[in-house]
């Protein structure tokens, strides 16, 4: 009787954790939202990469006589001098080099001002004739379609920079635009602080999230630590139950 008591009071098999009824089915509106915004961070940092780089190309590349691209020099059109024609101020043209030699009336080149109201800058005009300077070099005689004007001084070869080969109409006004300081904070510091929040946030959450399970885990290894407690308790409390009611048979026996 004592043994058979014993048997049943063993340890008791853990009870089956109950098996999940199934996972829970994703809502298609949150995951629509959801792919929704990773698409939108995507494009924000694609943005802001963008503009960063077109920055960095339109200071080093734009307006800048000493330096191309596979021969080719990007100029923002300042004046309207060529607006009846081909293009006008806030295009950007993009001049080849070229042999000044090949160039003939009615190509369009930019070069180097002499003009006493421009000296210096680039003007992009076309040729109406050749020539030659004072000196008897050969040049071209220049002038803008708007006002068919003749320019000041002519071109000799030395002054020039390339051929017109097409225009990015209005490409200049945004990257003048791009070069204030009003311009680089909306197109560059506003989607880069916008990316850096969203990163912090989404790094609190992740800590906040793995403090959460770590405090979970350890409340569930405590609850675990109680339960097994609280059934060697029981089983103790059996035990001695039992070896009470084994001293009592033993006892009674004569």
């Amino acid at each position: 009787m004592a043994k058979g008591k014993f048997e049943r009071t063993a340890q008791p098999s853990p009870k089956p954790e109950p098996r999940e009824a199934g996972k829970k089915k994703k809502n298609p509106f949150l995951t629509l939202l959801n792919i929704l915004k990773n698409l939108l961070i995507w494009l924000l940092a694609l943005a802001a990469v963008a503009m960063m780089v077109f920055t960095v190309v339109s200071v080093t590349m734009f307006d800048r006589s000493d330096r191309s691209l596979f021969g080719y020099r990007a100029f923002i059109v300042l004046s309207d001098s060529m607006s009846a024609t081909d293009f006008a101020a806030g295009d950007v043209v993009l001049v080849k080099a070229v042999e000044p030699a090949t160039l003939r009336e009615g190509d369009i080149i930019a070069f180097t001002s002499q003009n006493s109201s421009n000296y210096g800058e680039t003007v992009t005009h076309k040729i109406r004739a050749l020539t030659t300077d004072e000196n008897g070099s050969p040049a071209f005689i220049t002038y803008g379609t708007t006002t068919d004007t003749d320019d000041e001084t002519v071109v000799p070869y030395s002054h020039v920079l390339g051929k017109y080969q097409l225009r990015l109409p209005k490409v200049g006004l945004f990257f003048q635009f791009l070069r204030t300081g009003p311009g680089y904070i909306l197109f560059i510091g506003i989607p880069f602080a916008l990316l850096i929040g969203y990163q912090a946030i989404q790094s609190i959450r992740l800590f906040r999230r793995e403090k959460k399970e770590e405090m979970d885990q350890l409340q569930a290894e405590r609850e675990q630590i109680a339960a097994e407690r609280e059934e060697t308790r029981q089983m103790l409390a059996e035990l001695k139950k039992m070896q009470a009611e084994l001293l009592k048979e033993r006892e009674k026996k004569p």
